[in-house]
């Protein structure tokens, strides 16, 4: 785990920018650093080093193929590089290795297979940028699912790349304006979707994409995008194509390929552990790991003192049970409100899910054990696991019976008329307009008018929940599951997880997001997956075989804190006002001050809580810093 930053043709003093670009990612990568500058000085690589993989210098980067033709910077891993140093061996394309690390066997494999052949041969995670000094080409990829970031746009005339979004604003000359134009989306979802980011040029790559840069540069119109691997595609495939086994049998595939994938996870030369939230998928990737390991496993969690949030205690039961070296935490109120101030550096952009905190806090505590930590990421978006997903059936159910030309005229007649002052009409006005169950699950992110008015720009981006074909895939459940997987868990889950444990220097690996283990998933019926509005149906079978049923069958409780109790109780009121000062947000000129305190003043004197309170306080945090630093 690491992190990687370049640029090209870009006017200033090469060694002073990428210097400033590796210095505001350090903490992605504590243990050393390094750069590359080609002889003409048009490109210039940088590289902040977590090792993890062959500590020694024959693992560092910036690094070059045997031949000298190919540099590289590479932020994550490579789970089956001895499969893929085996293969080239054995094609007699490299005679030995230098070193140990994935970083030398991913460079010669892009040398003799080419960049799309050699990237389909691997699994990881990844954001890579590969310069091909005899052709004059920068590449970059990034992993299938978007595990790993990588932002890429033009700063001035020069194209710029990096694993951190701060490592781009912090270069000579960066004056790139806030896209105004993606609060819109941002203030419905608490997260800016690539390949959006905060800023106007700049953009996040999407997953399973190459982008290939021919120099010198001209401007990013002739950036050309290749997709080597697509999740819809996968989806599209396994459903056309489901599997023909028993469900005994599909327990037996699944419970393999995750041993395989926690198998290659494990691998490290430091100190590897997993987080244990008590939750089915955390529960799974620790009880697997245990079967691995003769040894006990480290595991991890963190507890509070308000019940309806603390899984701590069957956590707690589950590691006693597998038998585990287990470590918890209990956190005060205090100790999450000291975190609040270190957010907007840490995402380096707006981003306002708030279980943000206690993925910081786990991470922290977990990093002072160990360096790579094992997450259950992706149970709940591959096998069905959401109460969402029942929400929609059920509303679904309910609402199908009337046709579609007759509820869209009584949806507009409730979102027109003072039905729609109460908050129950707004919602059952919105979502009687729906078509379908997909088109129901996008409608209900957006029942509130105050939400589309928090932004003084109003004109919005093409959002791939807005464009999504909602008869995709046959199965309703199936195609909402779909979204999540392209959309909200790239775009929040994984960013959450990556920006949160890497802000203490914590590599995470999240074993079900392995490729055999996504496109198994695909190919399985929905009642594998649900049974009686129970999702995780296969998963369940494979935990059960290592954790008594009993021990497992609770209501979910997530992985969040009480932010809007703590927002009325403690000094984070003072806090969020100053934020949200009339003067401060007409001064800024880019939210509504008179929707904003509207949607405040509901919360504070009605009790009306939305969402969009934690997403603005995001927002004006980040900002502030922002503006401070002299970023914008």
């Amino acid at each position: 785990m690491c992190g990687i930053a370049g640029f090209c043709n870009l006017k200033g003093d090469n060694l002073a920018n990428i210097e400033k670009m590796k210095a505001r990612m350090f903490h992605r990568g504590p243990d050393a650093g390094g750069h590359f500058i080609s002889e003409d000085g048009q490109v210039v690589l940088g590289h902040r080093r977590l090792s993890i993989i062959d500590l020694s210098e024959t693992g560092a980067q910036p690094m070059k193929s045997h031949s000298g033709r190919f540099v590289m910077v590479f932020n994550g891993e490579i789970y089956n590089y001895k499969t893929v140093a085996e293969k080239l061996l054995a094609d007699g394309l490299v005679k030995a290795f230098k070193g140990s690390s994935d970083t030398e066997v991913l460079l010669e494999a892009f040398e003799h297979y080419g960049v799309k052949e050699a990237i389909s041969l691997c699994k990881g995670m990844f954001g890579i940028a590969l310069y091909d000094q005899k052709e004059q080409v920068l590449y970059l990829l990034r992993d299938r699912v978007g595990e790993k970031p990588l932002y890429y746009g033009k700063v001035k005339d020069g194209f710029v790349f990096a694993s951190d979004l701060g490592s781009i604003s912090v270069l000579e000359g960066f004056e790139n304006p806030i896209n105004t134009a993606v609060l819109d989306v941002y203030f419905t979802h608490g997260y800016i979707p690539a390949p959006y980011s905060i800023y106007q040029d700049i953009f996040k790559l999407e997953p399973g994409t190459i982008a290939k840069i021919k120099l010198p540069f001209n401007n990013l119109d002739d950036v050309e995008m290749q997709t080597y691997w697509s999740m819809k595609e996968v989806a599209k495939k396994g459903q056309d194509n489901l599997f023909t086994g028993s469900f005994e049998e599909a327990t037996d595939e699944l419970e393999r390929l995750l041993k395989a994938s926690v198998s290659e996870q494990m691998v490290a030369d430091v100190p590897v552990g997993a987080f244990l939230s008590a939750g089915i998928d955390s529960s799974t990737i620790v009880a697997l790991m245990q079967s691995l390991n003769q040894g006990k496993v480290r595991s991890f969690t963190i507890g509070m003192n308000e019940k309806e949030y603390n899984e701590a205690v069957y956590a707690k039961e589950i590691a006693n049970h597998l038998g585990t070296e287990h470590t918890e935490l209990y956190i005060t109120e205090e100790d999450a409100i000291a975190v609040v101030p270190k957010l907007a550096s840490m995402f380096g952009e707006p981003f306002a899910d708030s279980s943000q905190i206690p993925t910081y806090l786990v991470s922290k505590m977990t990093r002072e054990h160990v360096t790579v930590s094992l997450s259950g990421d992706g149970g709940d978006e591959l096998f069905c696991g959401y109460n969402s997903y029942n929400s929609v059936e059920r509303i679904w159910n309910k609402m199908k019976g009337i046709p579609y030309f007759v509820r869209k005229p009584c949806s507009e007649l409730v979102l027109h008329s003072p039905l729609k002052k109460k908050y129950i009409y707004r919602v059952k006005g919105k979502l009687l307009g729906a078509k379908g169950p997909s088109d129901l699950y996008i409608n209900s992110y957006e029942t509130d008018p105050l939400t589309k008015r928090i932004s003084l720009d109003n004109s919005g981006i093409s959002y791939k929940y807005s464009e999504y074909d909602p008869h995709y895939l046959e199965e309703a459940n199936h195609n909402i599951m779909l979204m999540d997987m392209t959309m909200y868990h790239p775009d929040d889950i994984l960013v959450k997880v990556d920006r949160a444990a890497m802000a203490v220097s914590l590599e995470t690996r999240v074993p079900m997001l392995d490729k055999d283990v996504v496109e198994f998933a695909w190919t399985l019926p929905l009642a594998y997956k649900k049974q009686n509005q129970v999702g995780k149906q296969v998963l369940r079978e494979v935990l059960y075989r290592y954790v008594p049923r009993e021990m497992m069958e609770r209501p979910k409780k997530g992985f969040s804190i009480p932010i809007e109790k703590w927002l009325r109780q403690t000094n984070l009121r003072a806090w969020a006002e100053s934020l949200l000062d009339k003067e401060l947000l007409r001064s800024q000129g880019i939210l509504d001050a008179d929707v904003v305190w509207e949607i405040w003043t509901d919360f504070i004197e009605k009790g009306q809580w939305r969402i969009q309170i934690w997403y603005i306080l995001m927002f004006q945090s980040w900002l502030i810093e922002e503006r401070t630093k002299g970023s914008l």
